[in-house]
This record gives C-alpha cells, sequence and structure tokens, in this order.
C-alpha cells in the first residue's frame, strides 16, 4: 500500500468516525425514542386484551375557521396551491393554449402549417416553458410561473388573475382578433404600491422550441434570439453556440425567438428597460434551441401600473413580418453587406412579381436565374473575350519564358506586361467581371434558404424546395458528405466541373492553374449537399445558362480577328512612358529594383 492510498483510507475513518459522534441521536430524541416504543407495546397489550385505545377528539380544530389563509401563507398565500387547467384563444391563424398555473401561454399551434413529418405545427408545449413575472413583494421574491391564476373568459379574451388579497392583484388580459397572428398582452398590477418594493419588476420567459423541418442542423443554422433597441437596429446572439448577452445600451423594442421558419416574439411598445438574453443548444432529440429572456420592466408604485405588451407567434416570411411593424422582417437574415441589399432590394421584388403568376416555383427560379443571366450578360462577354485574347497571346508568352528563362521570373513578368501594353490586353480583363458577379451569386446563397416560400413545396423529384432531397440515404454518416446524397447537388458539381473544363480550354490555363478550378466544385459538394434543393437547383440552371452563353459567344468571337487586332495594337507607334500609369510606371520601377538586387 503507497503513501496515498494510506492516507485516503485514514481520512475516510476519521470521516466516518466523526459523522457517528456529530450526527448520532442526543439524549432527548433517545429518550423519545424510548417513549414512543413503550406507547407502542402498551398499545399492542391493549389490542390483545380487546381494549381500544383512547382516540384525540380532532373535530375542534378542523372546524376553526382561518380568517385570513394568506397572513398564513405569505404573499399571494391563496394562489400558491390549485390544480391546472387550460383555456383556449383561437382564431384563423392560430390556437393558443393559456394556462392557470403561472396564467402563461403554454402552447401555440401555427393553423395551416405542418411540421416535415406532417403533424400540427407547434412552437412550444409543455412544462419547458416558463413565463412570469419576479415581484419583490413583502421581503419575499415571488415568481408568478408559480401562482395559480384564475381564468376569465369573454368572448375571444381571456382574463387571468392571481390575487395578493382582496383589493390588490395581478392581471394578465390576452386579447386575439381574428385574421391576426398577434396576441395583444396587457400586465396590469393592481393595488400593489405598498407591496412591491423597488422601481423595477422582472419579466422572464423561457423555452425550448422544437424540431419543424427535415434537417435539424440547417435549424440549428438559421435559430437565434434576435433583438431590437427601441432606437437601435436588429441584432442576434450566436447560432452555433452557447451565449448569454447582457442587453443594456438602452430600451429594448422587442425580443424574439426565432426558429429557421417560424417566431415567438414579444413586443413593448414603451420597451424593456435592460435585460438579458440567452441560447443553449440542447443534445435531447426534436429540440432546437433553448432560449431564456431576462426583461426589466419600470414600476412607478401607482395604485394601477398597466404594461402594453402584444406576442406575434408565425412565420418568418418577409412580407409577413414587414407587416407587423418595428422591423420584424430583418429577422430574415439576407446576408452581410452588399449581399443584403442585393436580396432585399433586387432579388426579393423580382422574386415577389414571378410569384403573383401563380407559377410553381421551381419554374419561377427558372425565369429568375434567366433573367439575371441575361442582365448580366454584358459582363460575361467582357470576361469571356478577355479570355480568348489572352489564349491568342499565349504563344508569344510560351516564347518569353523560353528565351528570358524560368530561374528569372520577374523578368518574364516584367516581358508580359510590355507585351500586354503592346497588344492593348488587360490581364486581369477576365477576372474583373466575374468579381463583379460574385455578389450576386452569393447573395442567392442566403436568399434560397431562408425563402419561407419554398417550405413543403415541390418539383420534379425534389418534395420540399426548402431542405435537401434525399437521392441515396446511406444510414450512416460519411466523412465530408452526411447521411445522404442529394441528386441535385450532384449534378450541380457536375455541371461546375464541365463548365471548368471548359473555361480551361478557353483560358488556356496549364499547370497548376488547369487543376485549381477542379477542386472548388468537390469542396461545393461536401458544403451544399445539406443545403435546400432550390439553392442547388439554381447553381445548377446558373451554370448551364453560363456554359450556353459561352457558347454562343464563342461562335460569334473569331480568334483569327482577335490575334489580327492584337498585331495591329502591337505596330503602333507609341510613347509607353506617357501613356503608363502611375501604378504601372511604380510596378515596372519595382520590378527593375528586384531585377538589379538579384544581380
Amino acid at each position: 500500500m503507497d503513501r496515498n492510498t494510506f492516507t485516503g483510507l485514514f481520512l475516510i475513518m476519521i470521516i466516518l468516525a466523526g459523522s457517528f459522534y456529530f450526527f448520532g441521536p442526543n439524549d432527548a430524541e433517545i429518550k423519545k425514542e424510548n417513549a414512543r416504543i413503550d406507547s407502542t407495546k402498551r398499545a399492542d397489550s391493549l389490542r390483545n386484551a380487546g381494549i381500544k385505545p383512547v382516540q384525540k377528539d380532532t373535530s375542534a380544530v378542523i372546524a376553526t375557521p382561518v380568517a385570513d389563509s394568506s397572513a398564513i401563507k405569505g404573499p399571494f398565500g391563496t394562489a400558491l396551491n390549485g390544480t391546472e387547467s387550460n383555456t383556449l384563444l383561437e382564431n384563423e391563424n392560430l390556437i393558443i393554449t393559456l394556462s392557470n398555473k403561472g396564467g402563461k401561454i403554454s402552447s401555440v399551434q401555427v393553423k395551416g402549417q405542418k411540421t416535415y413529418t406532417g403533424k400540427p405545427l407547434i412552437l412550444f408545449d409543455g412544462s419547458a416553458n416558463k413565463f412570469g413575472l419576479t415581484l419583490n413583494a413583502a421581503g419575499k421574491v415571488i415568481n408568478t410561473n408559480d401562482l395559480y391564476f384564475t381564468p376569465t373568459k369573454t368572448g375571444n379574451t381571456v382574463t387571468m388573475r392571481a390575487n395578493y388579497n382582496a383589493d390588490a392583484y395581478v392581471e394578465y388580459v390576452y386579447d386575439l382578433k381574428g385574421l391576426t397572428n398577434k396576441v395583444g398582452f396587457n400586465i396590469n398590477l393592481v393595488g400593489l404600491q405598498q407591496v412591491i418594493a423597488g422601481n423595477n419588476i422582472g419579466l422572464n420567459w423561457q423555452t425550448t422550441l422544437l424540431q419543424q423541418e427535415k434537417s435539424i442542423e440547417s435549424e440549428h443554422r438559421y435559430s437565434a434570439p434576435y433583438y431590437k433597441y427601441l432606437d437601435g437596429d436588429v441584432d442576434h446572439l450566436s447560432v452555433s453556440k452557447d451565449e448569454k448577452e447582457e442587453l443594456s445600451k438602452g430600451k429594448i423594442q422587442w425580443f424574439s425567438f426565432k426558429q429557421h421558419f417560424f417566431s415567438a416574439t414579444l413586443i413593448a411598445k414603451q420597451g424593456f428597460e435592460k435585460g438579458s438574453l440567452e441560447v443553449k443548444i440542447p443534445t435531447a432529440p426534436g429540440q432546437v434551441k433553448f432560449y431564456d429572456a431576462n426583461m426589466e420592466l419600470p414600476y412607478t408604485h401607482t395604485a394601477t401600473q398597466v404594461y402594453d405588451l402584444e406576442f406575434y407567434f408565425g412565420t418568418n416570411k418577409f412580407s409577413a413580418l414587414k407587416d407587423q411593424g418595428y422591423e420584424l422582417e430583418k429577422q430574415v437574415d439576407l446576408g452581410y453587406w452588399p449581399l443584403k441589399y442585393i436580396n432585399r432590394f433586387i432579388v426579393l421584388p423580382v422574386f415577389n412579381f414571378l410569384n403573383n403568376f401563380g407559377w410553381n416555383f421551381g419554374l419561377i427560379i427558372l425565369v429568375l436565374t434567366i433573367l439575371l443571366k441575361v442582365a448580366l450578360s454584358p459582363l460575361t462577354y467582357k470576361s469571356y473575350l478577355s479570355m480568348a485574347k489572352m489564349r491568342v497571346l499565349k504563344p508569344e508568352m510560351d516564347e518569353i519564358k523560353a528565351k528570358v528563362g524560368e530561374d528569372n521570373p520577374t523578368l518574364v513578368q516584367q516581358e508580359y506586361l510590355k507585351l500586354y501594353k503592346k497588344a492593348g490586353v488587360n490581364p486581369l480583363g477576365g477576372c474583373l467581371p466575374m468579381l463583379l458577379q460574385l455578389p450576386l451569386v452569393m447573395a442567392f446563397f442566403f436568399f434560397f434558404p431562408n425563402l419561407f416560400e419554398l417550405r413543403g413545396e415541390s418539383f420534379l423529384w425534389m418534395k420540399d424546395l426548402s431542405t435537401y432531397d434525399e437521392f441515396i440515404k446511406f444510414g450512416f454518416k460519411v466523412p465530408f458528405i452526411g447521411d445522404h446524397l442529394s441528386l441535385m447537388c450532384v449534378l450541380m458539381t457536375i455541371s461546375t466541373l464541365i463548365m471548368t473544363y471548359f473555361n480551361n480550354q478557353v483560358s488556356g490555363a496549364t499547370g497548376q492553374m488547369k487543376y485549381i478550378g477542379y477542386i472548388m466544385p468537390i469542396i461545393f459538394l461536401g458544403v451544399l449537399n445539406s443545403y435546400p434543393a432550390g439553392l442547388n437547383y439554381y447553381y445548377f440552371l446558373a451554370n448551364l445558362m453560363t456554359f450556353g452563353q459561352q457558347f454562343l459567344i464563342r461562335k460569334m468571337v473569331d480568334d483569327d480577328k482577335i490575334h489580327a487586332l492584337i498585331q495591329q495594337n502591337k505596330a503602333r507607334p507609341a510613347d509607353e512612358k506617357k501613356k503608363k500609369s502611375k501604378f504601372q510606371q511604380r510596378l515596372d520601377d519595382y520590378m527593375r529594383q528586384q531585377q538589379q538586387a538579384k544581380k
């Protein structure tokens, strides 16, 4: 036995001995237990002798009335116990379940919407949803989520009341009008001005949002708590990790528990004083995110304190959120600057215009892609023409390289620049038009995954354009790919590889540059395999149309004419120094300095 083991056993023995000494029964407890045993023995002996023991009369105690139960139980004493029951509010869009336990909305069903399994779409439900005020009442911290409220329903309005006493109470008023996704919510604190301490009361709402879509990874990617300051812009917490943020830069107008395609939002018309938001990624199956909001409302100690709030429960359709006001539509992630402006003011209006025709969304994406390619065709033409010029110059560039030698790359580049200058060719002419097109291509990367209109819409073999199509389901995880293979993603990858091949033929790329272009499509296969089929369908169409454009342009562009034009430019007399830009002059000077340094 080593020293550490011996020391450990010795300490355990000391702890056990001490527990017997310090936690053993004292003399009074021993006497009480002996008296109980003696009493039991006497009762047994009387029972054996046929004599019934005398029972103590408790009827007088039971019949004694209690003047004020709250005085016995403390603040809100009569509301501390009860039996849970539900009250329903319903209109054309929502079914709201109200629980008298906490007086809260315990469940919300969005009518007309289904989960990916075809079940009714319920945003949240069960005991994981908590909502209530935190009150410092009579020296005790009371959370109204633990109180039992008394419901009163009048039409489509439900009043929930928890009494402090006969003249003081907390009251929630829920009002659901027709054809709306908003629930009016008033908090009334009546007769509590001498009871509640402090100048603020807390409002806590925490819930776990349930999985609605086929891809839980996709829901994680687009779900986060959002919020807006009264005089600020919309912001959100992390979508990829657990995070807690203190909101103390001003009054908070609203906060939202956002999922991929649905939101639960609480709006304070006068604003919350300050607060905090927290998000956690749960590990339990079927759960998307756990959200926790703690807000502060001002309390002025008036006889009746009223807070005017409202809930929004519904879809994240851009137009639907915009109709609610308060800039709720900014919850829809349309990308970073400048992508979000391209999506909001160019792509979305065109999409909405096409949607008015009532076409299938597969056809709408096709027409949208055609319009985009037509708009970008001048840039595509310039890019192709520049690559064709570089291809025509390729033999002369090879001659320069052979003459100067590969061991002198600085001088080679300098001679290349002279050749470009004489021939009137810009080596970046093919890249710049492609770079100008890149923001539009990237804008769609955010547009289609966040487009609610695609949810549940089918086209060809794709049952839902808002998620991936499972051409092959492996039943197990494959590194880099996942547990399935999307046919539309495969078609998109193949089309990109073919287009890369023809681009290399046009540009005359050789060496490593010839093969670099084939790497990106393979990477996209792994990245986009779990992205919406609508996005991959757009990229597939874009590739086909680009290939078609290049085919037509190739028929229009004559390499012999381009070569003759280049030779004509080279034959023109020119003062090289005068024609050079300041940047070009500095570049040439730098190359000469590099060449001299090597000598």
